[in-house]
């Protein structure tokens, strides 16, 4: 479906369904888009309701034109591997203006002993591809290098049980590669404690590969015929609109407003049952029925308003622990800068004592993002291993920024200029145990139907995880409207 009309469509017979969406983030509006979709395609009215608390549609995420520059308040892109990204894209009829990364600079820096050291190359998030390039870098000292090459011979885990990331590599890798190399990379994504962290949860394909080969070394071996030699992350694998992120989110909020209604500033205080419809409590304004509700929130917003229609859903929710962090934009000339940025970015090792957790070259992926001989820097602070840097303020944080910058790629001068954009409790913890978590709490949505969950507390904090949780949820929500009379 190409640039559907959705407000062309025939005049229908039955009554419109009532759907309501609490939360305009990209979640939202994939379930806002899919359940117009799905009225189109079984031509079934829907009247379609957005409520946002924010003032603005797409939270903190988003592009913006600072002068020339034009940044990044949230993601940057997204991957294509996962395929709801780019498939969205394609409804919208955008998917002739994604691009992918620039070539030139397909690699990432690891901070070492307080120097930026190039990423092994072939390394891929928890294991090498190759080993010589793993021999060669000073990342590891020559008994840390030959416990890696040991990893062919380490057995494979008996159970199925599930394991924190930090104990898997520890097993099969050892400690050096753990924290030199695999927690700073890992961290730059999940901003978790790796001790935590689910590997079933988050990058289950290295399990496979114990699994099916006996090791993770033979396993990236035999998948990598094809692979793009670039160290770090598959960075071949990542597209972005070439105006930026927020060319996805106009493109979905201008076929969503042709038929449905958003409605910003608007509270949520409650979800409850009433009948054979649901019904939304507000902070400041009278309740109202809907016949099915989408809950697209950090989970622990969801409890709230899900504790007294569901209290044991509205536990289980709550069990989601959250990090908060924040991004520091900032634009400089190139000529101030010692280290050439010859890369998409750095991460930070915990080791290394810093106080920020990773540093992305924004103006080195994509083209377009800063005028010529200039850079835009996102430096990114807090997470679960620094929780008490975001707690500063604006002002302390940019200044943190500004000395740790300074220290690490030699940045000197006054920048263009600094923005702060915060994600207080934003990124979701997958803990060991998560994805049984999760099975309990669509077990226990069984229980409330009319009612969809979705976001990136559950499969995926990636954009293409986000917009699959978001149409899945409208799925649901059109099952449950829309089941034949009894």
């Amino acid at each position: 479906m190409n640039d559907s009309d959705f407000s062309s469509s025939p005049t229908f017979d039955p009554p419109a369904k009532e759907i309501a969406i609490v939360g305009a983030g990209i979640s939202g509006l994939a379930a806002a888009y899919h359940l117009l979709e799905l009225s189109q395609e079984h031509s079934q009215p829907v009247k379609l309701t957005i409520f946002d608390a924010a003032k603005r549609i797409g939270g903190a995420f988003g592009t913006e034109q600072i002068g020339d520059y034009r940044i990044e308040r949230g993601a940057d892109s997204f991957v294509t591997n996962k395929p709801w990204g780019v498939r969205l894209c394609e409804r919208l009829g955008i998917q002739d203006q994604l691009i992918s990364t620039n070539p030139e600079f397909r690699r990432a820096l690891i901070l070492h002993r307080g120097k930026p050291v190039e990423t092994p190359a072939g390394f891929q998030l928890l294991g090498p591809t190759e080993l010589w390039p793993m021999l060669k870098s000073p990342l590891l000292s020559l008994p840390g290098k030959l416990r890696v090459a040991q990893e062919m011979f380490v057995r494979r885990k008996a159970s199925n049980e599930d394991e924190s990331l930090a104990s898997f590599v520890r097993r099969r890798f050892g400690q050096e590669l753990l924290d030199n190399i695999v927690q700073p990379m890992v961290g730059g994504i999940y901003t978790s404690d790796p001790e935590r962290l689910s590997l079933q949860a988050t990058l289950p394909r290295f399990l496979e590969l114990e699994a099916r080969y006996g090791s993770v070394i033979r396993g990236l071996r035999k998948l990598k015929q094809g692979s793009s030699p670039a160290s770090g992350a598959r960075y071949g694998l990542f597209v972005t609109p070439a105006q930026g992120m927020q060319q996805l989110l106009n493109s979905l909020v201008e076929k969503i407003e042709e038929s449905a209604t958003i409605e910003l500033k608007t509270k949520v205080q409650g979800i409850r049952p009433d009948a054979d419809r649901i019904q939304i409590e507000f902070a400041e304004a009278p309740p109202r029925c809907f016949d099915g509700v989408v809950l697209a929130l950090p989970a622990y917003l969801s409890a709230s308003l899900l504790e007294s229609a569901n209290p044991d859903l509205s536990s289980s929710l709550s069990e989601i622990d959250y990090a908060s962090s924040a991004i520091v934009v900032s634009g400089h000339q190139l000529d101030d800068i010692e280290h050439p940025l010859d890369a998409f970015g750095l991460v930070i090792p915990h080791r290394e004592r810093r106080r920020i957790l990773a540093v992305s070259f924004l103006s080195r992926k994509f083209p377009d993002r800063a005028p010529v001989g200039k850079v835009v820097l996102r430096t990114f602070v807090g997470g679960a291993m620094q929780p008490g840097e975001v707690e500063f303020s604006d002002d302390q944080i940019m200044d943190t920024v500004r000395i740790e910058l300074r220290s690490v790629l030699g940045v000197q001068g006054t920048p263009d200029f600094m923005k702060i954009v915060r994600y207080d409790r934003a990124m979701p913890q997958y803990e060991v145990g998560h994805l049984q978590r999760v099975e309990r709490i669509r077990s226990q949505m069984d229980d409330l139907q009319g009612v969809a969950l979705a976001g990136n507390a559950f499969v995926g904090v990636g954009i293409p995880d986000c917009i699959r949780s978001g149409e899945e949820a409208a799925e649901k929500v059109w099952g449950d409207s829309f089941q034949p009379e009894q």
